[in-house]
């Protein structure tokens, strides 16, 4: 039976995609996917290394007449964000991705693609294995659990690299090159709360909010889309307090990075109240719908009866985690002044996750200066404590630094403007990339970062432009055969 993307060009890079999304790879189970790695370079008889962590790094000596040229580094993650729509029974742990071509796009059924970062790690095994390319000494590095704190870069093995320069195939945008990056870090907060019985003279119902199109925190964080644990907050917040509703379980998010597409909050609702309950929601919806009309265009809120579950949170407790909800912040912080057009410091309202007498939440803070994380930071954490809970925030990442003299950038720009007849985009992006740890394990590597058109990513509408990806390969592979002479 054919390959979904036979036939497509260049014919390589799809074939090793393919070849990824048959291979489970959820960030912090990467053991498929890194003998699948490993596998393919005693195949093709090339040295390979990992880490203590399990990082994987394939190396292969340079082509005849280029041993005189820098060693190249192609980088990209193994791991991929996990999401499904609620609707859609799959096993990222063990099933194959379910991909198909929609014009001139790839996506996949119900599920994220993992082009994010697949089609990095497929493109640096098709440099390595395509006949005909001139190449300096290359390597292959695949790192691991980037979807969910950079885990493999933060502790990257200082023995792996020999090269000079690094490639990461990360970037998102077709016809952009990437010199920098925000850093980030994670907060998060756990409510402790006692319950009681649930009324013998209530109702249950499920609220749903759903249809909502999420993405990634990084990279859509300022386009205006709803987030569904703010947006179900609001109507909760309101219900607790006007119309004698309480609280069993709020649901929402499950991943640090990914704007929540999907809300659900189990209620007790008084029967002498229910049809007025109704009537609010449908309200509410009708409001929601008008309000994200543009943005939101699937955007649906439900309510549907329910089995009663054994217990409710007692109703002072419900209204200050609603009341500590509300508060937080979620979204753009601050625009920068200095580039139009960036983010510079954002958070993401991302997790919350009803368990035994407890609540989680889980947030994600980005930006490109230092002291304005901490500031947000400091913002997160005042909403959790003035509901109670207890905080705890993560080391997170450095800011990867711009350098416009690097001189892989300018090799790479005069190359695109030889291919395409025009100047590329040089941007700093507000979405988290390896390189700045890299850099850090790797002290004066010189390193870019650029990739092919992905759209709605860390989303079930995750999908990769065909056109696009076939121009970057175009431009890696005069950059690799273009690589400059040692020092």
């Amino acid at each position: 039976m054919a390959n979904v993307l036979s036939g497509l060009k260049p014919e390589a890079v799809w074939n090793y995609f393919e070849e990824i999304t048959k291979v489970p790879r959820p960030s912090k189970k990467e053991e498929k996917i890194i003998a699948y790695m490993i596998d393919w370079a005693k195949k093709m008889g090339f040295e390979y290394k990992t880490d203590k962590l399990g990082n994987v790094v394939v190396k292969k000596p340079a082509t005849p007449g280029m041993e005189n040229r820098k060693t190249i580094c192609i980088q990209g993650h193994l791991d991929m964000v996990c999401e499904k729509n609620s609707d859609v029974e799959f096993d990222f742990d063990n099933d194959p991705l379910q991909i198909y071509v929609d014009g001139d796009w790839i996506k996949a059924k119900g599920t994220t693609l993992g082009a994010d970062n697949g089609i990095g790690i497929a493109m640096g095994m098709a440099i390595m294995t395509t006949e005909g390319i001139e190449h300096p000494a290359i390597e292959l590095l695949g790192t691991l659990d980037e979807e969910t704190g950079l885990t493999g870069a933060i502790q990257l093995g200082t023995d792996l690299l020999d090269a000079e320069i690094l490639i990461n195939l990360d970037s998102e945008e077709d016809g952009a090159f990437t010199i920098g990056c925000a850093g980030g870090l994670n907060t998060s907060g756990t409510y402790k709360y006692e319950a009681d019985a649930f009324p013998s003279d209530a109702t249950a119902f499920q609220m749903s909010l759903k249809g909502l199109r999420g993405g990634h925190s990084g990279i859509e964080i300022h386009d205006g889309r709803a987030n569904a644990a703010k947006l179900l907050t609001r109507i909760v917040w309101n219900l607790l307090r006007k119309y004698g509703v309480n609280l069993s379980s709020f649901n929402s998010g499950n991943k640090h990075n990914a704007i929540p597409r999907e809300a659900f909050a189990v209620v007790a609702v008084p029967n002498a109240t229910v049809q007025e309950f109704k009537d609010v929601v449908a309200k509410c919806n009708e409001t929601m719908q008008k309000e994200y009309a543009t943005k939101e265009p699937n955007l649906i809120l439900t309510a549907e009866e329910v089995k009663a579950p054994s217990k409710i949170m007692k109703n002072e407790f419900a209204k200050r985690l609603m009341s500590s909800f509300y508060a937080m912040p979620h979204g753009v912080i601050r625009m920068s002044p200095d580039i139009k057009g960036l983010v510079q410091t954002s958070t993401n309202f991302a997790i919350i996750e009803t368990r035994e007498n407890e609540i989680y939440v889980l947030t994600s803070q980005r930006s490109s200066v230092e002291t304005e994380k901490k500031f947000v930071e400091g913002m997160v954490v005042s909403a959790l404590e003035l509901g109670g809970a207890a905080v705890q925030s993560g080391d997170g990442y450095p800011a990867w630094e711009p350098n416009v003299n690097s001189p892989i950038l300018n090799q790479a720009k005069d190359i695109f403007i030889k291919m395409y007849g025009r100047e590329p985009k040089i941007e700093a992006i507000h979405a988290g990339l390896e390189c700045g740890l890299i850099g850090e394990k790797y002290p004066g590597i010189d390193m870019l970062s650029f990739g092919p058109e992905l759209q709605d990513v860390h989303s079930p509408d995750e999908r990769i432009n065909i056109p696009s990806t076939e121009r970057c390969w175009n431009l890696l592979v005069e950059i690799v055969k273009n690589t400059p002479l040692k020092a």
